[in-house]
C-alpha cells in the first residue's frame, strides 16, 4: 500500500512537471517570414523610384506609377505576413541627387526592377498556392517596370 501510495505521489509529481513550461520557454524571437525580404524590396524599389523623380522631375509622369505600384506590393506584402509598414523611409534608402543624366537614372531602375522580378520569381516558385498568386502579380508587375523603363 505504500509502495502505490509513493508511485502515486511520484507519479503525480513527475506529470505536473513535464507538462510545466519551466524547461520550454518560448523566449525565442519569431521565425521571419520567408515574404520579409520581397516587402522590403518592394520598399526599397518604391524608394528609389522617387528619389530618381527628386533627381529629375521630368521623369515623374512615367516613374510614379511604377512607385505606386511597389508601395502597394510592400503594402499587401506587409499585411500579409501581419507586419506593420516602418515609419518614415525606408532604411537605407537613397536620397535625391542634384539632376542626373536621365538614361542612368533609367538604366539602373532596370537593373533593379530586373533583379527584383527574379527574386519575385523565386519567391513565386517556393511559395505554398495561397501566396503563389500574389507573388505571380508581383513578379509580372516587375517584369512590366523593366519594359516600361526601357
Amino acid at each position: 500500500m505504500l509502495r502505490a501510495g509513493a508511485l502515486v505521489a511520484l507519479g503525480g509529481a513527475t506529470v505536473p512537471l513535464t507538462g510545466c513550461d519551466l524547461f520550454d520557454r518560448n523566449d525565442k524571437e519569431p521565425v521571419p517570414d520567408p515574404l520579409e525580404p520581397l516587402a522590403a524590396e518592394s520598399g526599397a524599389l518604391e524608394a528609389r523610384h522617387r528619389a530618381a523623380i527628386a533627381a529629375d522631375p521630368s521623369l515623374t509622369d512615367r516613374l510614379t506609377p511604377i512607385a505606386d505600384a511597389h508601395r502597394a506590393h510592400a503594402d499587401e506584402l506587409r499585411r500579409l505576413i501581419g507586419r506593420k509598414a516602418p515609419s518614415g523611409a525606408p532604411a537605407g534608402s537613397p536620397t535625391a541627387a542634384p539632376a542626373a543624366d536621365p538614361a542612368g537614372l533609367l538604366a539602373g531602375l532596370r537593373q533593379a526592377e530586373q533583379a527584383g522580378r527574379e527574386n519575385a520569381a523565386k519567391a513565386c516558385a517556393a511559395a505554398p498556392a495561397e501566396r503563389a498568386a500574389l507573388l505571380g502579380s508581383i513578379a509580372a508587375a516587375r517584369a512590366t517596370h523593366v519594359e516600361a523603363l526601357t
